[in-house]
């Protein structure tokens, strides 16, 4: 007899406004805590000195985390002039001063050099993985930390206030990107000192400002219990992943494992709309299609020739 999951089964996304100082790891063990949740995950660390969106799934929803990585991610920065640290924000060690500062004009003349297809090196102090230990930890100990280049896509880089010693920007960019590693490249291109002291994430695909609860309101809805009001669908995740609407019958062979067989207009309806995805950027999961039974997202199916193949199954 299979053990009975400790929690309420509960499904879909929390649009998290993360404080200051709190883990990504904490916000997602007290979201689940909120909600007496049987599972939940994060999808993409927010440094703790960072603030803003942290979407945060539950139940079912963990499933679609994978497709949410890929998402595009929009932030706002602010850079502080004089001092570098080897984290590139106010956590780590200073390891360079300099009087110098650059103009309006010369900050913005330069921007356009970090927005496209760029070359670039993670910071030392990131969770990606030397040797199978994460290179924070490594760069904590004081061993020298050397990461490849790698590329990301910047898509718009502004700036949106100037005061000679500091500096604030929105960056929108694809997944991977490092706005402290952007911040210590733009320092070194201006030829000055600096690192970042603001961090804000503004949106994760589908996942922006004007939907995310902060803790203290969320905390006042389960107080009142209307905590499932902040909680958003779980095919929030998956807005730029093709649907195609199924009937019962399709939905049963679906649920047993079995391929759909798909008519002409439907494959041809959905080769156009991944041929549109995969021009707007979104290079993972080319033939991935939602199936959708009355107005929920029952699968997660690839297009294979002419039949339908389901991957993930959601118990909604």
């Amino acid at each position: 007899m299979a053990r009975k999951k400790k929690g309420e089964a509960i499904h879909g996304w929390v649009c998290f406004d993360k404080p200051l100082e709190m883990t990504s790891t904490s916000a997602v063990g007290k979201i689940r805590w909120l909600y007496q949740a049987q599972k939940a995950g994060h999808a993409g660390t927010l440094d703790p000195l960072a603030t803003g969106i942290l979407p945060i799934a539950l139940g079912e929803a963990t499933k679609t985390v994978p497709y949410l990585m890929e998402a595009d991610k929009v932030y706002s920065f602010t850079v502080t002039f004089g001092q570098t640290t080897d984290s590139y924000d106010a956590e780590g060690r200073v390891t360079a001063e300099s009087d110098a500062r650059p103009t309006r004009d010369v900050v913005t003349a330069a921007l356009g050099q970090f927005i496209g297809t760029i070359e670039q090196v993670p910071p030392a102090f990131s969770a990606i993985k030397v040797d199978g230990k994460r290179a924070y930890d490594l760069a904590r100990e004081g061993q020298t930390v050397e990461l490849k280049a790698r590329q990301v896509e910047i898509f718009d880089l502004t700036l949106d206030d100037f005061t000679g010693d500091t500096a604030s920007f929105t960056l929108h960019c694809g997944k991977g990107t490092y706005v402290r590693s952007v911040a210590r490249d733009l320092c070194l291109e201006l030829g000055v000192c600096g690192h970042v002291t603001r961090l804000r994430r503004e949106a994760v695909g589908a996942f922006e400002t004007k939907d995310a609860i902060t803790l203290e309101k969320l905390e006042d809805l389960v107080h009142r219990g209307a905590h499932l009001e902040a909680l958003l669908g779980v095919e929030t995740a998956l807005d730029d992943i093709p649907g195609l609407p199924i009937t019962q019958d399709e939905a049963t062979r679906l649920k047993q494992g079995r391929d759909l067989a798909l008519l002409p207009r439907q494959i041809e309806q959905l080769r156009t709309a991944l041929k549109a995805r995969l021009d707007d950027g979104y290079h993972e999961f080319p033939d991935t299609v939602q199936a959708v039974f009355q107005g929920q997202v029952l699968a997660l199916c690839e297009l294979r020739g002419g039949t339908l193949h389901p991957t993930r199954l959601l118990n909604l």
